[in-house]
């Protein structure tokens, strides 16, 4: 039997195995990838901010209404109180004062035979005064077409004879038409007692 030496070991060739390899790969295209990218980032920013100005206008829109409509309330409440109240020693500026604050068909009945003055002379004859607490107030309904809204206000008046003595409170109940003028001023424009009583 024959043992190898090292000088046929070295004669021998010895075959490297190489291992099986996928083919090589193309080169990828990172100009092209990166302008989609840019591309893709600059359109959903876009779309993002679009969105984000939407929602920023309609909270807008939304905030600009709620303030209208409590001006609407705020401008029927007040006119209850300046119709009820009165103290003796400002009854002019008090009447005046409810005066100023309407229009329409509701001014009109106040411009008509004097009735500012006389109703000036009635407060006067009482030697009272009247005192307004409002119980609640409620948006009815808006015209957009005419710009007025009916509000509903609740409201507990008492009167004081002319020794400061309380007479027993009266409860109201109002429908107060507002009207808002092209400047944003608003002013009563009617008043009804809803189903006919007060």
């Amino acid at each position: 039997m024959r043992v190898p030496t090292a000088d046929s070991v070295a004669e021998t060739h010895v075959r490297k195995v190489r291992k099986a390899a996928p083919p090589p790969r193309r080169p990828p295209h990172r100009r092209l990838v990166a302008i989609v990218a840019l591309v893709g980032a600059f359109v959903a920013t876009g779309v993002l901010g679009a969105a984000v100005a939407v929602l920023i206008v309609q909270r807008q829109d939304a905030e600009e209404a709620q303030a209208r409509n409590q001006r609407f309330v705020d401008t029927a409440t007040q006119t209850v109180v300046n119709m009820f109240s009165f103290k003796q020693d400002t009854i002019d500026e008090s009447v005046d004062r409810f005066y100023e604050s309407t229009s329409g068909p509701l001014r009109d009945m106040f411009s008509q035979n004097n009735n500012v003055e006389n109703l000036k002379a009635i407060f006067r004859d009482t030697g009272g005064s009247s005192e307004t607490v409002i119980n609640g107030a409620a948006l009815e309904s808006i015209d957009d077409i005419s710009n007025t809204a009916a509000v509903l206000v609740s409201a507990r008046v008492t009167a004081s004879d002319m020794n400061g003595n309380n007479r027993p409170s009266q409860p109201y109940r109002l429908r107060i038409i507002v009207q808002e003028a092209d400047d944003g001023q608003m002013t009563a424009y009617d008043l009804n007692y809803p189903n006919g009583g007060n």
